[in-house]
């Protein structure tokens, strides 16, 4: 009981400095920022490290990214299971850039560096409106380098869970005419979403073998579901978590 608690006094100190490293970084980067996408991308990333590694040195929570990552152009397709694995991805992408929610473009920090890197906000829960303007945003930003990141599944979920995974990725796959590199990973089992409670162990992001373009929506979907899901599981298990699958 009293490790738990210290374990939860550590994982408090770490989450407060993590949002203050965020606000003292976003003040001395945010004017170079406005004149270079270089610099924003300098920004992110020298706030990436920084979370990883006091997450190693103030909560004993390591972080690995196993395969190759994509340096050129690339969808990326990615499980999502908390902040944490976002901190993963933007420290190992070169230029990452996200289809992430509409209500994050309007968050003071966030959506200030994600409107420099060339994000594409999507208003959720909008059904087909939400896809068209996902294509015409992702159609606007094409001239902009990097790899396209989308959440298959469109939110958070947490180890264990399952939703489907949605059409928009198909979509983009489709419209993008960019290869596909899947990406796995366990940091839910750390970090969980909506909790200040962070695990000690590694949390790790895999690059999983790239899906070629060409193929079908409903052949796309498939199997970057089945990798993405059983890449997860693995790492899950790998972790200690053992995952309920229902038959």
């Amino acid at each position: 009981m009293a490790s738990h608690f210290i374990q939860w006094t550590r994982s408090l100190l770490f989450v407060v400095q993590m949002y203050l490293a965020m606000a003292c970084l976003a003040l001395v980067f945010a004017p170079c920022a406005a004149l270079s996408r270089a610099w924003a991308y300098k920004a992110i990333q020298t706030y990436c490290r920084w979370v990883r590694l006091t997450a190693d040195v103030m909560v004993g929570l390591k972080s690995e990214i196993r395969g190759q990552t994509p340096s050129g152009a690339a969808l990326v397709c990615s499980k999502h299971q908390s902040f944490f694995d976002i901190i993963l991805l933007c420290s190992a992408l070169p230029e990452p850039r996200f289809v992430m929610k509409k209500e994050l473009a309007s968050a003071p920090i966030i959506g200030y560096f994600a409107k420099r890197i060339g994000c594409v906000p999507v208003d959720r829960g909008k059904g087909s409106f939400a896809i068209k303007q996902m294509l015409e945003g992702v159609q606007r930003t094409e001239s902009l380098t990097g790899q396209l990141v989308i959440y298959p599944q469109g939110t958070r979920v947490a180890p264990g869970d399952r939703l489907p995974y949605k059409i928009g990725a198909a979509l983009l796959y489709e419209a993008s005419g960019l290869p596909c590199i899947p990406c796995a990973t366990n940091v839910g089992v750390f970090w969980p979403r909506r909790r200040i409670y962070r695990a000690q162990g590694t949390a790790v992001m895999e690059w999983l073998p790239e899906i070629p373009t060409g193929l079908e929506q409903r052949e796309f979907l498939d199997k970057l579901e089945t990798v993405v899901e059983a890449g997860s599981d693995r790492l899950m298990e790998e972790a200690g978590f053992r995952p309920e699958r229902a038959d």
